[in-house]
């Protein structure tokens, strides 16, 4: 019966309040709000206080519990609004590898002249993040742990608030279209593979953009090149932004090979395949990357790293929740 009514209240919160896949705004149908345990005990209180008055017709009495009414009353009005029309835009996590703990960033803002104090974001597994919300924008990160490799859902998050005296408690249920990145832990004890024998012969002069020894010329700019060789002078006498180039030696190529660790298991080649790809990436060889149906070409860099990080990490694996 637990698990019944389980399920029909997940159906119907994610009916209510689908996952967003841009800011939101927590509008009054998004609002919930309910007195606290220090409320029951508040209005017991007041409920005998209220008697004794009637009891001894004291005008003390009533003019207090009357008193205390409204501020009870207050108290849940001014609760009430410390949610409403306050924005939420979630900023993402950057991706980490299995195990670690990945920060989740939403930032709230409003545009009221003073502060929502006492908000609070709470995820699932009872992470608590809780900041006062200044109307230029405030950011609340959250650590989430991750477990396997993969998109993975960052889940329901409940953004709610006890301010001002903590005799209610109002929150909103709010979800973003927006998994986290997790790559397969580096593992493993093999060597990095040999290089390309091709490639480690007499090393020859060419033009590249990886070059540190003389400059060769100009050229345009193309999606991914690196700001700092971008020529900033010759571009303003240009129509086109301009790129330098260098004449630099030709870098050996090493290729991490799925065909190359047939001994272990598909998670294992993962994990050893990701350990690769850090060293070469620490020492600074030009690697490339392949796996059955997809190679990524040699290349260096934290761009290049993160296309061959990405790819172990949603190998095999459902892309309908990648964003």
């Amino acid at each position: 019966m637990a698990a019944l009514w389980s399920n029909h209240f997940e159906r119907w919160i994610r009916q209510r309040h689908p996952p967003q896949s841009k800011a939101l705004e927590l509008t009054r149908r998004r609002i919930y709000i309910l007195p606290t345990r220090q409320a029951y005990g508040f209005f017991l209180t007041l409920l005998v206080l209220f008697l004794w008055s009637v009891n001894y017709s004291n005008s003390i009495g009533f003019a207090l519990t009357f008193l205390l009414v409204g501020v009870a009353l207050n108290a849940m009005w001014r609760c009430h609004n410390n949610l409403l029309n306050l924005r939420l835009e979630a900023l993402g996590a950057e991706p980490v590898f299995a195990g670690e703990s990945a920060r989740f960033g939403v930032l709230f803002s409003h545009t009221d002249a003073d502060m929502r104090p006492g908000l609070c974001l709470c995820a699932a597994h009872t992470q608590v993040a809780c900041a006062d919300i200044e109307p230029s924008g405030t950011l609340l990160s959250l650590e989430l742990p991750t477990q396997q490799r993969g998109w993975q859902p960052v889940g329901r998050l409940r953004v709610e608030t006890y301010f001002p005296l903590g005799l209610f408690r109002a929150w909103s249920w709010v979800e973003f279209d927006r998994p986290l990145l997790v790559y397969p832990p580096p593992r493993g004890e093999r060597p990095l593979p040999d290089l390309q024998a091709e490639t480690l012969g007499e090393a020859q002069t060419l033009t590249t953009d990886r070059g540190n020894e003389d400059f060769s010329g100009l050229r345009d700019y193309i999606t991914g090149d690196s700001p700092r060789h971008v020529a900033w002078k010759a571009s303003t006498r240009s129509e086109n932004l301009l790129v330098k180039q260098f004449t630099g030696q030709v870098r050996p190529e090493l290729w991490l090979e799925w065909a190359q660790l047939s001994a272990c298991s598909d998670e294992q080649r993962l994990e050893q395949l990701c350990q690769w790809v850090l060293v070469a990436e620490a020492q600074g060889v030009c690697y490339g990357l392949k796996l059955p149906g997809q190679e990524l070409p040699p290349s260096l860099g934290p761009i290049h790293r993160a296309r061959c990080l990405q790819a172990l990490a949603v190998y095999g694996r459902d892309h309908s929740s990648a964003p």
